[in-house]
């Protein structure tokens, strides 16, 4: 299959890489031209705008950071949607249903169907290929790009509705980021109280408190002090973000999110939203006076 690529960032870059390895004809696109070489090298093809790959290839993916972008991509000036070969736009970012349905429409008016299909598992997983893949929309156009997206992942229909997968994807990722704030508090507060962090989290992780955060976030880049998981503060707020403004809309009650929302808020206000989301714990650290970090066992 022909595929265009947009966006080869820490996740895009690998789903990219991927699709080439999987024996895909792969035209990519990105501003960072060292990016685009880093795939040309391993037999993608380079294109010099989002029209130029819309021009290429009949599917059309984007892996970018934010909602505006995406519509810049789908359906500004020398876009996708001026590609004279494009059909479908595959959107593996995460830019809410609202987003996604007014992509939709816009994209439509050209014959083009939107596909929106954002995924979860961090950069390892992109990397390894098991994040998840949220698709939603028409079925017969999700079934033509199927199998590309299995190269991704691990693949979920989730509804013909245009912004469902935008949905399902928020609703996951705001648990996400509550487990890495609820476990920033709890971890300083055992610290402080004289705990080991790693006596902590092995109790955790052998109880009903274990999460992604204990499992692999806080034992890999906050023990360490690394923080290197590849997704920034600033994304995450995004998202939830998004979630809180379609709660609201529904009526949703979220007094827990909302939280969580104003401790994000707090660590891009105060260490800066580049950086990584397991700098969450920052903030309440200086706070409570101490840090979590690996220590002798006693």
């Amino acid at each position: 299959m022909d595929i265009g690529f947009i966006g080869l960032g820490n996740m895009g870059a690998h789903m990219a890489r991927r699709l080439v390895e999987a024996g895909h004809k792969v035209i990519v696109y990105d501003t960072r031209q060292e990016a685009i070489g880093d795939i040309a090298a391993l037999g993608g093809v380079a294109a010099r705008s989002p029209k130029e790959v819309a021009d290429l290839a009949e599917t059309v993916m984007v892996s970018l950071p934010t909602p505006d972008i995406v519509l810049k991509v789908a359906t500004g000036p020398d876009g996708v949607i001026e590609g004279k070969k494009v059909r479908r736009f595959v959107d593996l970012s995460t830019t809410g249903s609202v987003m996604a349905q007014r992509i939709f429409k816009l994209l439509a008016a050209k014959n083009i169907v939107q596909i929106d299909a954002p995924v979860s598992g961090g950069v390892r997983g992109a990397a390894k290929g098991t994040v998840a893949v949220m698709a939603s929309g028409p079925r017969a156009d999700v079934e033509a790009v199927e199998p590309a997206l299995k190269v991704i992942g691990k693949f979920f229909f989730i509804s013909e509705r245009s912004g469902a997968g935008q949905t399902m994807k928020l609703c996951n990722n705001v648990l996400s980021a509550a487990g890495s704030a609820a476990t920033s508090e709890s971890m300083v507060m055992g610290v402080k109280a004289g705990l080991n962090p790693r006596i902590m989290l092995d109790v955790i992780n052998a109880s009903s408190g274990r999460s992604t955060a204990t499992e692999q976030k806080f034992p890999d880049a906050v023990l360490p002090r690394t923080f290197n998981q590849g997704f920034t503060a600033g994304l995450m707020k995004k998202d939830v973000d998004l979630f809180v403004s379609e709660a609201k809309a529904l009526g949703v009650p979220i007094n827990v999110i909302e939280a969580v929302a104003a401790l994000l808020k707090l660590t891009c206000d105060e260490l800066g939203p580049d950086k990584d989301i397991t700098e969450i714990i920052k903030p309440i650290e200086q706070r409570a006076g101490v840090e979590v970090r690996e220590t002798a066992a006693r």
